[in-house]
């Protein structure tokens, strides 16, 4: 893929802004509509931030269908930690374009998700590496990592919602 075929930021932009917005609305069946179906979603531990699944214990490792797994649980009654679910606000800032690696499209942001759950507020920060793809005219998610800055998992020591 040649320089003048990446898209622009603000269509990078438009993608994480949708992905947020669906995620915030738990609209989880929407947000799956954005993903490639060979995605992967990755959550690294806040010790090994670089750190590669194969080799690392990881907070979330999933493949696209532990993603749809993971979806209808929290969709569904099982997921005691989610059932009401949390409410959550994402705040996506500096978004950009890295390069290509084949066929894909590097793109990083910053984020901060702010989950509101039992009269607490718990704050996560830290930088979204996404691999993107054009299907047709589409931007489609490839693979997401959610990497932390947060030096620990507080107040519960997990994640039960999507990053």
């Amino acid at each position: 893929m040649s320089a003048g075929e990446l898209p622009g930021r603000q269509e990078v932009e438009d993608l994480l802004y949708q992905e947020a917005a669906l995620l915030d609305d738990w609209r989880l069946e929407e947000w799956l509509e954005l993903l490639t179906d060979d995605v992967v979603y990755e959550v690294p531990p806040t010790d090994v931030p670089e750190g590669d699944a194969r080799n690392t214990l990881f907070i979330i490792a999933d493949d696209a269908v532990r993603i749809r797994s993971r979806v209808k649980q929290l969709l569904g009654k099982s997921a005691w930690a989610e059932s009401p679910h949390s409410r959550t606000r994402r705040m996506i800032s500096n978004v950009r374009v890295l390069g290509a690696d084949g066929d894909r499209i590097l793109a990083t942001a910053n984020f901060a998700v702010h989950r509101m759950r039992y009269e607490s507020v718990d704050t996560y920060i830290g930088r979204y590496d996404y691999k993107l793809v054009r299907v047709g005219k589409d931007l489609k998610i490839k693979e997401r990592r959610a990497v932390l800055d947060n030096e620990a998992l507080r107040p519960h020591g997990k994640i039960s919602f999507i990053l």
